[in-house]
């Protein structure tokens, strides 16, 4: 299958961001040997090797390299190597929230309990939060995240201090932050460093006002750059969107503010009309899905055949732990492609393939990350390798497809970051002991729940 996927004009304004005065690593060189590779560059071959790591970056690929002065040499065993999932869609600090607020309605859950347990965070609170969710990313061969929660510079601190790559989002809405203050953070943290940066954003169309959105979209003409949110997350949001502005969807009330004029894109995508997939190719904007927490919410399936067939990037995200419960990135692939099957009652519906595309590339477009969407010479190295050794990867008839419908995350050897080995064989490398990362996230979390429900007797 060929992979001719467009880049538009606000992944290039994204790329040109996200390489600007891009910070050299310590110029360590890793050899990664005798490994499968899946480059995704121009279809689903893979082939036999090594990879050369240095700088930070993917220095060569061989069938076998032979390099004087190399620190590290890490035998793949024949295992797959491909390029890193991108969780395009998470709330990374509200591991706060994980089976404390199940089995409820989105808007009762949203606002009876998130919104309030929210109001009670201490910004501190999501650096230790985040972290926990970090841990969990690598764990699932997740190496970059676009999380989109308040206080981002608590997010950028401890993904900075962990090695992990995260893409910062605003989160405006009429109770929380401002248009004011996401442009002072897209300042602040885009300062080139390969690891962060930040984009504008808002919660959703019925958490924000006109006035608002309009001081939004003004933000984004002047800086050039894309604008982020929830979108027809429900039947329910994409109704009462219509009602409250004269018949328009949220996607189409969003355009008519020029909100998608420098592209960007939306999460969910649940409630989307085939006029709401035109306008997104229109403007080159990404759909992100977010199959488990939508199934859990029974919020609905979102239409990602028809995104597909337009032309439109698709990526996948996990939503947040408050939501979802995990972030397993293979549940979420398994859950896009079956779940088309299911909607449509057609087993041929979203090959393994498409989904495998949308995991790792889309989520690099949807994100700005255009310098780690393949293995290549040149790209960045955000990798992960899969264990291919284990029963359920056996036999391999059809390695890519596999990895979507039995794969998981026990596959996981590998995990590495802007050239960094954050996690190998069960062990993380993310200079902090995973004890220390754990009893923070329980102690914050202990005093959340005492707090909420204190005031909630």
């Amino acid at each position: 299958m060929e992979t001719n996927h467009v880049i538009t004009t606000n992944s290039r304004f994204l790329y040109g961001l996200a390489t600007h005065h891009r910070l050299k690593s310590k110029g360590m060189k890793t050899l990664l040997r005798n490994a499968r590779i899946l480059s995704l560059e121009k279809d689903f071959s893979i082939q036999e090797g090594d990879v050369l790591v240095e700088y930070g970056a993917i220095k060569k690929i061989a069938p076998k390299i032979k390099e004087k002065g190399v620190d590290e040499t890490i035998d793949c065993r024949g295992g797959l190597l491909l390029p890193g999932f991108k969780n395009a869609h998470t709330h990374s600090a509200m591991t706060f929230a994980r089976s404390y607020s199940d089995d409820l309605p989105l808007r009762e859950w949203l606002f009876d309990k998130i919104f309030p347990l929210e109001a009670l965070l201490r910004p501190e609170d999501q650096y230790y939060l985040s972290r926990l969710a970090i841990l969990e990313y690598l764990t699932s061969g997740i190496t970059a995240c676009f999380d989109m929660y308040y206080n981002p510079l608590e997010m950028a601190r401890a993904a900075k201090e962990m090695g992990f790559k995260a893409v910062l989002l605003g989160t405006v809405t009429k109770d929380r932050e401002s248009v004011a203050e996401m442009v002072e953070s897209y300042h602040e943290i885009n300062d080139g460093n390969p690891l962060v940066s930040y984009q504008l954003g808002y919660h959703a169309e019925y958490t924000c006002s006109e006035e608002i959105l309009e001081e939004l979209s003004k933000a984004s003409h002047k800086l050039r750059c894309p604008i982020y949110t929830h979108t027809s997350e429900t039947y329910g949001e994409y109704e009462g969107c219509k009602e409250r502005h004269h018949g328009l969807s949220p996607v189409e009330y969003a355009e008519s503010l020029g909100l998608l004029d420098y592209g960007g894109g939306g999460f969910h995508g649940v409630a989307f009309s085939k006029e709401d997939i035109e306008i997104y190719r229109k403007h080159g904007c990404s759909l992100v899905t977010c199959p488990g927490s939508n199934a859990k919410l029974a919020s609905g399936i979102a239409p990602l055949t028809d995104v597909l067939k337009a032309g439109v990037n698709l990526a996948i995200g996990t939503d947040g732990p408050g939501s979802n419960n995990g972030l397993d990135f293979f549940y979420e692939m398994r859950l896009a492609s079956v779940l088309q099957k299911l909607r449509l009652m057609d087993p041929t519906a979203m090959k393994g393939t498409d989904v495998l595309y949308a995991a790792t590339v889309g989520g690099s477009i949807a994100m700005g990350l255009l310098d780690a969407c393949y293995v290549k010479e040149g790209q960045r190295a955000d990798l992960v390798l899969i264990d291919l050794d284990r029963p359920n990867m056996r036999p391999l008839n059809d390695i890519a497809n596999n990895l979507v419908y039995s794969g998981g995350k026990d596959d996981v050897r590998m995990t590495m970051v802007e050239g960094k080995v954050l996690y190998l064989d069960g062990k993380f490398n993310v200079g902090c002991p995973l004890e220390e990362i754990v009893s923070k996230a329980e102690e914050v979390t202990s005093r959340l729940k005492s707090e909420y429900e204190s005031s909630h007797r």
